[in-house]
């Protein structure tokens, strides 16, 4: 077993690296998006990644890790789009879109952090494809969420959704990353 705070990080970096590659192609174009979409998005590397887990085979020759790397990034975007609102423009430079990226990363770090002080490292001894349903589950919250425009009357918002859906890819880049799972889905 590994420092969680270290292979976190080294992570982050793997997933901060694709996100400014991406902003120097394609610039902040996902600033347009309103957050339902990111969530469809979010949901559309989930369902991917279930699929995988099922089929063990993949069409396009990719396997999960990148999925869960795209679900990372849409999260944080997602958490950046709630806090200022879509555009009809591309309205920020990349700059400005690395440091929200850091910000809300750095956040939800700490929320990690925090929880898995109280649950002892629990995630450690899950299965990946835990994560995946549970990441499904988290959107279809969302979803809900959203579809009551955003009232909820006991339940953390679409922003604590997100964290979590960022938070379990995160577990299981980790996993992947360092071996620390049976890789019973095959296709990492």
């Amino acid at each position: 077993m590994g420092d969680t705070k270290e292979q976190f990080e080294h992570v982050i970096t793997i997933c901060r690296d694709l996100f400014v590659k991406k902003l120097h192609d394609y610039g902040a174009s996902w600033r347009i998006m309103r957050p339902e979409s990111i969530t469809d998005q979010i949901f559309i590397k989930a369902k991917r990644i279930r699929n995988l887990e099922i089929k063990k085979v993949s069409q396009v020759g990719e396997g999960i890790y990148p999925e869960f790397v795209g679900i990372v990034n849409y999260g944080i975007i997602g958490l950046i789009q709630l806090s200022q609102g879509y555009a009809s423009t591309v309205d920020i430079s990349n700059d400005k879109a690395v440091e929200l990226y850091d910000l809300f990363m750095t956040k939800t770090k700490e929320l990690m952090l925090a929880k898995n002080a109280d649950y002892d490292e629990a995630w450690r001894d899950m299965r990946i494809n835990s994560y995946t349903d549970l990441i499904l589950t988290k959107i279809q919250r969302t979803k809900q969420i959203e579809d009551n425009h955003g009232e909820t009357m006991v339940s953390e918002g679409i922003d604590a959704n997100y964290m979590d859906m960022v938070n379990y890819s995160m577990f299981a880049l980790i996993k992947l990353e360092y071996g620390d799972d049976e890789k019973s889905c095959g296709l990492e």
